[in-house]
């Protein structure tokens, strides 16, 4: 039975991380090989879940340390039909890992202490596509059907929440919220955008919420901002009632775009403390936005500086 489902504790107050890019850190600093940049695999072998529990215990320890909150994601980005068969894994194989990979997170936050703060546990949805390109977009229903399959794996769960993340549509995300909301699950949509601040597809990070909002009755329990470095959307953030709506910030730590991103053979993890102080000046300009973590080349090193710096 999950804990938050019916009552999200990060709606409320206070701030709570969650963790950085974990297939860069992976790939980067731990030396895996990752297949079309898949970590769910993982959790199928005794290696595999220790690398991860090691991944998320040095996170939960800093969220301990700050007596803050946790957000504790699945490692299930790319554990959707396409992506899944690609790394040998037919439907009924990635049913059975959704659901694993939620108890494996259950069991962390049972065994690992926050001083007494809630760890919610996340339920991660990535796009159908690549993530870095909007490509060809699916209908709403198109997607509603496609990522169902996981929403309703979560909802049987122990999982108190969807996170939709890197999405770089709106059709996508849309359907995404939809196919939550027939399970009863609380969702949050994560929009990726590019080095001018719109989505991939072109579409302003306004108009996305707005619109997501719109067609799904403002579902969504927030929405955030992830896989982008705050220089790309901070110049974009003005005004408005679809400012209210953004609840937290995942950023990459380099400033690259995507495209020099999926080309660079080395890892840029920019720097650590600039990047905290971005978040700060991003918490004065989003403030609603208390759900803070990493995307893309950061790691334990920029999680702990962005919770001292925002938490003080």
């Amino acid at each position: 039975m999950s804990q938050y489902r019916q009552n999200l504790p990060q709606m409320k107050d206070g701030i709570y991380l969650a963790d950085g890019g974990l297939e860069t850190t992976l790939v980067f600093h731990d030396g895996l090989d990752l297949p079309c940049f898949a970590a769910f695999p993982l959790l199928d072998t005794t290696k595999g879940r220790d690398t991860l529990r090691a991944y998320f215990a040095r996170y939960m320890k800093i969220a301990a340390q700050n007596g803050l909150g946790f957000i504790l994601d699945t490692a299930t980005w790319r554990a959707n039909t396409d992506w899944g068969a690609k790394v040998g894994y037919d439907q009924t194989a990635l049913d059975r890992v959704n659901r694993d990979a939620v108890t494996f997170i259950a069991d962390l936050r049972a065994n690992l202490a926050n001083a007494g703060k809630p760890v919610v546990l996340s339920g991660v949805i990535g796009p159908r596509g690549d993530g870095y390109v909007a490509g060809a977009a699916m209908s709403e229903r198109e997607a509603e059907t496609y990522h169902a399959r996981q929403a309703i794996a979560f909802a049987d769960s122990e999982c108190d929440m969807v996170s939709a993340v890197t999405m770089t549509n709106i059709p996508e995300a849309i359907g995404i919220a939809r196919a939550a909301k027939a399970v009863k699950m609380p969702v949050v949509i994560s929009f990726t955008v590019e080095t001018d601040g719109n989505l991939p597809s072109g579409d302003s990070l306004e108009n996305a919420i707005t619109a997501t909002d719109t067609a799904t009755g403002g579902y969504p329990a927030y929405y955030m901002i992830n896989c982008a470095h705050p220089t790309h959307f901070q110049q974009r953030l003005g005004k408005g009632g679809w400012i209210e709506r953004i609840g937290g910030v995942r950023a990459n730590a380099s400033a690259k775009s995507h495209a020099e991103l999926d080309a660079a053979t080395e890892l840029d993890p920019g720097n650590p403390q600039e990047l905290a102080a971005q978040y700060r000046e991003l918490r004065r300009l989003l403030p609603r936005a208390n759900v803070l973590g990493g995307c893309c080349g950061t790691d334990h090193r920029h999680i702990e500086h962005i919770a001292h710096a925002c938490a003080a």
